[in-house]
Formats: structure tokens, C-alpha cells, sequence
């Protein structure tokens, strides 16, 4: 296909300034943005969008798109969704995490005429260590896992969705029940740790873009994955190719390794 045409809810935050400045090196033509308020024409000129509206002038512009791509809050994305055209049928690609169930449940009604794709990473690097901590958490059967995850400061949820996605892999890789498994820090009197627990842990800081490190805590042995982003670009990269490859696909619920290869569609 030629340029792909998108429309980015979250126009105004890190991923929508990320979008806007990739998308001319990607053959991406973006028919505007969406915030919480519509914003100045020169300010959206000057954040690389032709315009920039708030959730009531979204309508025309996820029209005129091929793709939806929503880096938002989980109070826009719900505004959204609520007011998505009945007939509306384009690819779309929701990276917000902390969403509550009645989000998600919206996210599976949308599928059912939309092909849908929603990640809490869109980094190939993060998908990959996913793959090998899944590989690990087989082989290692005696071993511990705790995830500890960094983050900027500014940051609203935790644990991130990208260490609950990697938390997953494993516990699926080991026949555990999620979220049984999952145990977001320890304080106090925890007594001994049960085995089939994983810890997750958060810290906050600084400027860190992210960094997520997979532990395996063997009695003999220690294993330690690691990844961490420098740019935020990757996440923009891999949100335009989840779209291009989206579009086109039947309705349904998709996931990045399905993008990627690991799974088959």
C-alpha cells in the first residue's frame, strides 16, 4: 500500500510528538490528532499535525484515516470509544495501558468490526525478550522470577503493562494461573515466597524512557534478561508497523507477535 493515513489520539503527549516526527520517514500521512481540548492551529503545526481536535471533532478525522492510533489516558480513549461512529470499520492500535475492564470490554466490542490491536509495548526488542524469558521460565523450572521495571517519573501506573506482559509470558510458559502468580512488591512480615509467584517491582525516577530486567533466581544459578529503550521512537516505529500491518485484516483482536512472526494469525 502507498502512505498510510492515521489519525493519533494523545497528539500532544511524548508518543504523539514521537508519532509526528517519524512519520514523513515512514510514508505516513497524519489527517490530525486528538487531545483533551482542540489546540491552536500553530501549535498544531508546530507538533507536526495538521490539526489537532478534542474528542467531539475526532469523528471526521477517524474517518478520513486508514488507521486509529491511540497513546492517550485511559479518560480520552474511553471518551473515544464511546463516541466512535456505529458504521466505523478502520485498523486500530491502542498503546495505553492501565485500562479497567470496562475499557477493554469497549476495546472487544470495537473487534467485532474492526481489527483491533492493543499492546503495552511496541518495541521488537521487548517482544523478543518476552519470547526468551518464556524460554527461560521452561527450561529454568527451579528457578524464581522476579521483574523490576524503571520508569520517568512522570509515569501514572504501576507496575507497567510491559512488566504484567512479561509477568504473563511466563506464568503461561510454566502452566501458572495469571493473575494468581502475580505479586507487586513485598513489605512487611511476606513469610516465605510461594513458588509459583512472580514479583513485580517499580521503580520511578528521573527521565528513564523505560527499562525492564527479567530475573531467574536459581538455587545454584542466576540469570538475568535485560532491556532498555534510549529513544522513544522505537515505541512510534513499531506502532506504525503494528498499523500498515493491520490494515486490510479481517475484525479481530491482534497481538504484536502476531506482527512480528511469532504467531501465526
Amino acid at each position: 500500500m502507498g502512505r498510510l493515513r492515521v489519525v493519533v489520539s494523545g497528539a500532544t503527549g511524548r508518543m504523539g510528538r514521537a508519532l509526528a516526527q517519524l512519520a514523513a520517514a515512514r510514508e505516513v500521512e497524519l489527517v490530525g490528532g486528538v487531545a483533551r481540548a482542540p489546540v491552536e492551529p500553530e501549535v498544531a503545526a508546530a507538533l507536526g499535525y495538521p490539526q489537532i481536535e478534542g474528542p467531539e471533532g475526532a469523528a471526521p478525522l477517524l474517518a478520513a484515516a486508514d488507521v486509529w492510533i491511540d497513546f492517550s489516558a485511559p479518560p480520552l480513549l474511553q471518551q473515544l470509544l464511546a463516541a466512535v461512529p456505529i458504521d466505523w470499520n478502520r485498523a486500530v492500535v491502542v498503546g495505553t495501558t492501565g485500562l479497567d475492564e470496562a475499557t477493554l470490554a469497549a476495546l472487544d466490542a470495537l473487534a467485532v468490526r474492526c481489527p483491533v490491536l492493543r499492546a503495552s509495548n511496541f518495541s521488537v526488542g521487548v517482544h523478543l525478550l518476552a519470547e526468551i524469558a518464556a524460554m527461560a521460565a521452561r527450561v529454568l523450572t527451579e528457578a524464581d522470577t522476579e521483574i523490576v521495571e524503571t520508569h520517568h517519573r512522570h509515569k501514572v501506573d504501576a507496575p507497567s503493562g510491559t512488566a504484567l506482559f512479561l509477568a504473563e509470558q511466563v506464568a503461561a510458559a510454566r502452566g501458572w494461573a495469571w493473575p494468581q502468580a502475580r505479586r507487586d512488591g513485598r513489605s512487611g512480615a511476606v513469610g516465605p515466597r510461594p513458588r509459583e509467584e512472580i514479583g513485580l517491582h517499580a521503580v520511578r525516577g528521573g527521565e528513564v524512557i523505560g527499562e525492564h530486567r527479567v530475573l531467574f533466581l536459581a538455587p545454584a544459578e542466576r540469570l538475568e534478561l535485560a532491556h532498555g529503550v534510549q529513544d522513544r521512537a522505537v515505541f512510534a516505529d513499531g506502532a506504525l508497523r503494528a498499523g500498515r500491518w493491520l490494515v486490510g485484516r479481517p475484525p479481530g483482536r491482534y497481538t504484536m507477535r502476531q506482527v512480528l512472526g511469532f504467531e501465526a494469525t
